[in-house]
């Protein structure tokens, strides 16, 4: 707040004024104050005061999922909340919505109340920009996506590995003309699934050049939408892999549309409620989200209590489960 103060031009009693948004500031002091904190990239530390006078922590983490509606975010957060709650910590959930700049805002709202540890599923190009100088030693975990920019451990699935093990599936039950649908190619998972699928569609000596690759595809309505496109094009394929579970609801969709449920074959990734219930079962290269958040849950407490160790990768293997969906045949001829 001093370096607010001193940069602005104005005293510390001021800063904290226009900072807790009291009267009596003028509107051009309030902008000078702003810009000098926006400029020093400061945050009012609303847990501060309370902090000095206890020297405790605030048994609390900031949690921050693309979304937490999606059921891989949800399963995520359940096993954190049980795997903290003998510590009594609280988790504290928010969705970035894959938004470079809602990432960004929540990051410094948690940082503002002083949680004693993150864990974020990152969308930004870096996170360097998020974190201010004096919150560096805070403890970090990503999950699902590594991180750029900072060094933390990170919890993620083998997304490439997994998405090659769909095309070996589909290839190793006949299909030559097989779809790539994904989600935005901004995204780290999704740019590591394609290059999984494409690869093994390479190492098996099929065209990659003719794959009908539908990217950006960030809910089921576009997911939908993209299916019955190739799907009713001359030449459509006999097998579809779809990269993660709101595209599989889309696909899904477009193929009961399309009578196609049993004439084209399907894997997603992404497990999913009732899945097996579906005619056919979905078959689908499963995470396993509850694992993820358990093992970011002990990383973080582990930083918590100090562990200088240098941060790492942590690697969750993903798993075929086959269902029916992704072992139909192409049509004969």
């Amino acid at each position: 707040m001093r370096h607010v103060a001193a940069l602005a031009g104005v005293g510390i009693k001021t800063v904290s004024r226009v900072m807790n948004d009291e009267p009596g500031v003028s509107e051009a002091t309030r902008q000078r104050v702003l810009g000098a904190s926006q400029q020093l990239n400061y945050q009012l530390d609303m847990a501060a005061g309370s902090l000095r006078r206890t020297g405790r922590q605030t048994l609390s983490i900031g949690l921050l999922l693309p979304s937490v509606a999606n059921p891989f975010s949800s399963e995520i957060h359940r096993a954190m909340e049980d795997a903290l709650a003998p510590r009594g910590i609280a988790v504290f959930a928010a969705s970035l919505d894959d938004d470079p700049e809602r990432e960004k805002s929540l990051v410094a709202a948690f940082l503002g109340r002083r949680v004693d540890g993150l864990v974020l599923t990152p969308i930004a190009r870096s996170q360097a920009y998020a974190i201010p100088e004096h919150s560096r030693d805070l403890p970090m975990v990503f999950i699902d996506r590594e991180p750029v920019g900072v060094e933390a451990d990170a919890v993620v699935t083998d997304n490439a590995v997994g998405a090659a093990r769909a095309a070996a599936h589909l290839i190793g039950h006949g299909h030559t003309k097989l779809a790539y649908l994904g989600d935005r190619p901004d995204i780290q998972t999704a740019r590591e699934r394609r290059r999984g699928f494409i690869e093994e569609l390479g190492r098996a000596g099929q065209s990659t050049a003719a794959v009908p690759v539908r990217e950006g595809l960030h809910n089921e309505e576009s997911a939908r939408q993209a299916a019955l496109e190739i799907l009713t094009a001359e030449n459509p394929p006999t097998a579809i892999f779809s990269s993660q579970n709101l595209i599989t609801f889309g696909v899904m969709r477009a193929l009961k549309e399309l009578g196609a449920s049993r004439r084209v074959a399907l894997v997603g990734f992404d497990d999913f409620t009732l899945a097996d219930m579906m005619e056919p079962g979905i078959t689908v290269i499963a995470q396993h989200p509850e694992q993820i958040g358990k093992l970011a849950a002990e990383r973080l407490l582990a930083r918590i209590d100090g562990d200088g160790s240098a941060p790492q990768t942590y690697v969750v293997p993903s798993e075929l489960i086959q269902r029916g969906s992704g072992e139909l045949p192409p049509p004969a001829g």
